[in-house]
């Protein structure tokens, strides 16, 4: 699965662009769970042929699956991210996570 990985021109998201050849739209799922985007795609199609005596000319199977995770981070949700599969490519947008303002902390101690 080979990806490319942009940020968008306003650097306020990611643009992932997934090669997947081959597969088709109802093949492929993506699921979100503890900060991974899991992508994973799976078919199996059966192909037939034979000659007008029933006998095989050839029989080919064609199975296959494949997946990869990428870590996003915990702040984002499903509803967050946008997928469009056109001519074997899928193009996820990714917003970035807001960094989180750390409130400062104090570090002298006190001495009683």
């Amino acid at each position: 699965m080979k990806t490319d990985i942009r940020e968008t021109d306003d650097a306020k998201a990611y643009r992932l662009a997934v090669e997947l050849p081959g597969f088709k739209k109802d093949e492929i799922s993506l699921d979100l769970r503890d900060g991974y985007l899991t992508i994973s795609a799976q078919r199996n199609e059966e192909l037939d042929d034979k000659d007008n005596e029933g006998r095989y000319i050839r029989q080919e199977r064609a199975t296959g699956s494949c997946a990869r995770s990428f870590y996003v981070g915990k702040e984002l949700e499903p509803k967050d991210i946008s997928a469009k599969f056109e001519n074997g490519i899928l193009t996820l947008h990714l917003p970035k996570a807001e960094a989180k303002k750390l409130e400062p902390k104090q570090t002298l101690i006190e001495i009683e």
